[in-house]
């Protein structure tokens, strides 16, 4: 296996697409409840629109065209990350393979993306945006290694769609073309790629892409930065150097947590010649140190003086992606040509590769067994069918406030509309004028009994049509997906019957 994966590039291409396809059969094959991010992906790609809250719209636009072509679907949820996650895999492969002279480390390189858990595990399982950002930013990374050894138009233009769906799939990876583009400034042979009239393609391209999305930001810089801003700045009145220093640690603390795990493991493979390969340079080596340092330092400037306090290590990934690529670069460059490490580097990898979909196939009925239940044992389906059943017609809205929720209701029931309070807006139509029964569903992390939130019972109280129905609670009672037989998960509900119009 080894030896044939050495032997070509094509080779490495053809176990990338397997082994995502194997982690696309094994999503299908678990229970079609949703996930929190496919809910929200399920529930917005409704809609086609410039913005839609705190997370740019990128993969919501992916996400919506594969809905467009193939319906609604788990199908269509596993297919969208699977080719992101094949592409990102692949176009880091292409940037190792421009790098590194040693066909075995281009293996290593690209493998080791797998020992990073944000991205080996947690990507897999359940994140969206955060794989969008991972494609845009491996996208990015290859075309303007591209562009400085081969500056022509086609790696001016990559780049501009890498910034610009970058961009729009989340709002920290700015920092990246900003970093690159300081330590391009700043070194002499790179200098000519920034000032280069070509430039201009690049600029143009990731604004056209970027303009729908920065007009909408414009009117709605609240709603897009609220909830990253809460979670990484300070509490208000809390002394400024007791800020700093929290949020230099919580920065030191995300660079660890992020590499860790990658670290470790080359040294397992490689042991002491991973420390003997760390003096050898190249000139790619060091731009990717200055990388890290432009990018760190990018952030320690929101901690000084923007009052982030709270850095989550995923939202390094845009940069520290790169730690695999960087080790086997120090490695290539090195005298030191350890095989055997090599190898052993590539037995980890594909030992990842069968644990991970091994896990994330096992995880939900085990946990189940267990009474420790995830989302995915939640009977969504279950519930939409007991509630369908004591409907008096097929209900033309559907309304919750949840939007793990509403993500599974329009999966379960399909072709119906599903709003929550403050998202109105997009079927202003349906609600105004509903063509049938109206449905109001809620939880209450499902226990029994569950109340009607007060964010529901005040927007139906402002909704002349619904304002004035009858209000008759009900509840589901279904057993969990794998779950212990005395379980339930409970669900509230109600109906509404406007008067036809």
């Amino acid at each position: 296996m080894l030896d044939w994966l050495e032997r070509r590039f094509s080779h490495l291409v053809l176990l990338l697409a397997g082994y995502f396809l194997v982690n696309a059969t094994v999503r299908l094959m678990l229970p079609a409840s949703l996930e929190l991010d496919e809910a929200q992906q399920m529930f917005f790609s409704q809609w086609l629109a410039a913005g839609y809250d705190s997370q740019p719209p990128l993969y919501n636009w992916l996400q919506y065209g594969v809905f467009a072509l193939i319906g609604p679907s788990v199908l269509a949820l596993t297919l969208t990350k699977n080719t992101l996650l094949f592409l990102t895999y692949l176009f880091y492969a292409l940037t190792a393979r421009r790098l590194l002279a040693n066909p075995l480390l281009v293996v290593v390189a690209t493998l080791g993306l797998l020992t990073i858990p944000q991205i080996g595990f947690e990507a897999q399982r359940d994140l969206t945006h955060t794989v969008a950002v991972l494609f845009s930013s491996s996208l990015f990374i290859y075309a303007l290694i591209r562009t400085v050894e081969k500056p022509d138009w086609i790696g001016y233009a990559l780049t501009g769609v890498a910034i610009g769906c970058g961009a729009l799939s989340k709002y920290n990876f700015a920092l990246m073309p900003v970093a690159a583009l300081l330590v391009m400034l700043i070194d002499r042979n790179m200098r000519r790629r920034v000032l280069d009239m070509r430039l201009m393609i690049t600029i143009a391209i990731a604004v056209v892409i970027v303009t729908p999305h920065a007009l909408w930001l414009k009117d709605n810089l609240g709603l897009a930065t609220e909830r990253t801003m809460g979670k990484m700045m300070a509490e208000a009145g809390e002394p400024w150097l007791a800020q700093v220093a929290e949020g230099l640690v919580s920065l030191i603390g995300a660079v660890i947590g992020f590499s860790a795990v990658t670290l470790l493991l080359f040294v397992a493979a490689f042991r002491k010649t991973l420390w003997r390969a760390m003096p050898a340079s190249s000139a790619w080596a060091r731009f990717m140190e200055k990388l890290f340092a432009a990018f760190l330092l990018l952030i320690a400037t929101l901690v000084l003086f923007a009052g982030a306090e709270n850095i989550k290590d995923r939202w390094l990934t845009p940069l520290l992606f790169l730690l695999p690529l960087y080790l086997a670069l120090k490695l290539d460059k090195s005298a030191l040509l350890d095989r055997a490490g090599a190898r052993r580097m590539v037995l980890i990898g594909l030992a990842i590769m069968a644990l991970i979909p091994t896990a994330l196939g096992l995880r939900i009925p085990i946990l189940g067994a267990l009474g420790a239940y995830e989302k995915l044992n939640v009977p969504y389906q279950a519930a939409s069918a007991e509630i369908l059943r004591n409907s008096p017609a097929q209900p033309a809205l559907i309304i919750t406030n949840d939007q793990q929720l509403a993500g599974n209701m329009r999966h379960d029931i399909k072709s119906v509309p599903v709003i929550m309070p403050g998202f109105s807006a997009f079927a202003a139509q349906e609600v105004a004028a509903p063509k049938g029964p109206v449905l109001m569903v809620w939880r209450n992390r499902g226990r029994a009994d569950p109340a009607l939130p007060e964010e529901l019972a005040t927007w139906r109280a402002s909704q002349p049509l619904l304002a004035p129905l009858p209000f008759s609670p009900r509840q589901t009672a279904t057993p969990f997906l794998y779950g212990r037989a005395e379980d339930r998960y409970h669900i509230g509900y109600a109906w509404f019957m406007p008067a036809s119009r």
